[in-house]
């Protein structure tokens, strides 16, 4: 285990994934092509609660404490309001909260700084991974080398030489619209616990207008824009007074975007695992990119762990892509959706859209401005052990969490699971179950809310529910454990 495992990219992914490796008690390199960190601009600011709770588990609690979490959504269409909802979550963390990712990077850096297995060497530009029996040795820019056992590749949607030299393909689409972002700040009374997202708003025509409070007195304002649009030629004062009024404001900072809705067709290349942007790319309604890519690199890190202690072996490895392929299939397949319906390109689609806005008043749920981002369970996952008195039961209303069924990502309401589930396998035992259940890898917890009597659930290092097992037995927990270490 001397190698270290290599991690390209410094951006929010990449510095989970280091964080987590070393957690597992890997030593860790990570490339960044940048020379220093870009403290600007809010670029990725939802994260969401499972993202927020592994971050916990590296000693980041700050993010959620400093993130804004508004608590109503409301929705207009032209110039009147369609509908609102307002939600109160008494959680142990938010369900989301608005941070700017240049907030996110310093303080998840902030972490990386304390871990003496982490190195971080900036300007320091990945050109060629060549792979052999042994390891990956890793080319940069001028001309050095580091070998690794491992490589987990967050270097970015622009990855493209990279991926080209695995192998990989990144299949897909762009959009022709382009979305002009805003950062400022000013006093908006009510605001800061409000989101606001205006389809075809007056001073928007035929388009749409997004607005999210971040902390600090401070809002991200998206508009969509047509191809081709140029920030130098509009009156950016005039376009932001359309909304706040002759209230004073500081710009902190706008950028244009034109988002991408691309995945690549495999996400494990031999030892080299795509995570984050190098592997899927988004519409950003619904913040699908940042929190599906720290699930990428929480699923990377513990199967990599499990392999270089020698617990696993390739089918591990190779689990990678069948989980985090399909995730992303189904980030791919939601957020097309939205897209759709923000954006639409046929006479059907228009026509579709201009029905389900009318009708909004009586019937909102139709209306799509994106589905805040979930995580994805691993049902169909060749790592799950099946359970048919315990089926999925499907994906539940907005904000809502499925029953307990193998594949799920278990709640952790519990401290003393939450200090457990992501420390390896844990077995949660109900009550009248047989002692000597299980040995190592395995910590055994009992008097748990979830099994019913008999029964013991087998949790995996990122708290997903491997399998459910009724009348459990020492026989029926090692073929479970087997089965999600990829060794059935």
């Amino acid at each position: 285990m001397s190698e270290p495992v290599v991690v390209v990219g410094a951006g929010p992914v990449g510095q989970t994934a280091a964080l987590l490796l070393a957690r597992w008690g890997l030593p860790v390199v990570v490339l960044e092509r940048r020379r220093a960190r870009e403290a600007v601009g809010s670029k990725s600011i939802c994260q969401q609660r499972d993202v927020l709770d592994i971050w916990a588990t590296v000693g980041c609690e700050a993010i959620a404490r400093e993130g804004l979490t508004w608590t109503t959504a409301r929705t207009y269409h032209r110039d009147r309001e369609l509908f609102s909802w307002s939600f109160v979550d008494e959680g142990h963390l938010p369900p989301f909260v608005n941070l700017s990712q240049t907030r996110t990077e310093e303080l998840l850096d902030e972490q990386i700084a304390k871990n003496p297995a982490i190195q971080v060497r900036w300007g320091h530009e990945v050109v060629a991974l060549e792979q052999d029996a042994d390891g990956v040795t890793v080319t940069t820019r001028a001309g050095g080398t580091v070998r690794a056992g491992h490589v987990v590749l967050c270097a970015g949607g622009r990855a493209d030489g990279l991926r080209r030299g695995l192998g990989v393909a990144f299949p897909g689409e762009a959009y022709d619209d382009e979305f002009l972002i805003c950062d400022i700040r000013a006093d908006l009374p009510g605001w800061a616990s409000e989101r606001r997202f205006y389809f075809d708003p007056p001073w928007n025509p035929g388009r749409q207008v997004l607005i999210h409070p971040c902390p600090g007195g401070t809002f991200r304002i998206d508009w969509q824009v047509p191809p081709g649009y140029d920030p130098a030629a509009d009156d950016l004062d005039a376009r932001i007074r359309q909304i706040v009024g002759a209230v004073p404001y500081e710009l902190l900072w706008h950028s244009v975007y034109r988002f991408h809705s691309r995945v690549a067709d495999r996400l494990r290349a031999g030892r080299v695992l795509l995570a984050g942007d190098a592997a899927h790319l988004y519409a950003p309604f619904g913040a699908r990119g940042l929190n599906s890519g720290v699930a990428d690199a929480e699923n990377a890190a513990w199967k990599i762990a499990f392999v270089r202690r020698g617990l696993a072996g390739e089918g591990l490895l190779e689990s990678y892509h069948a989980e985090r392929h399909a995730a992303a299939l189904e980030n791919l397949e939601v957020t097309a959706a939205t897209m759709r319906f923000l954006v639409p390109r046929t006479g059907e689609e228009i026509a579709r859209r201009h029905r389900i806005l009318e009708g909004a008043a009586e019937d909102p749920g139709q209306v799509d401005s994106g589905r805040l981002a979930e995580p994805y369970w691993y049902v169909g996952s060749p790592l799950t052990t099946p359970e048919p008195s315990r089926p999925f039961e499907g994906r539940p209303p907005k904000g809502a969490m499925p029953p307990p069924a193998p594949g799920v990502l278990m709640p952790l309401r519990d401290p003393r699971l939450r200090r457990v589930a992501r420390t390896g396998f844990t077995l949660l035992r109900g009550p009248g179950c047989p002692p000597d259940l299980a040995g190592e890898p395995v910590t055994v917890l009992d008097d748990v809310e979830g099994p019913e009597p008999g029964e013991a659930w087998l949790l995996r290092p990122d708290a997903h529910i491997a399998a459910i097992l009724p009348g459990a037995t020492a026989e029926t927990v090692a073929r479970a454990l087997r089965t999600a270490l990829g060794r059935p």
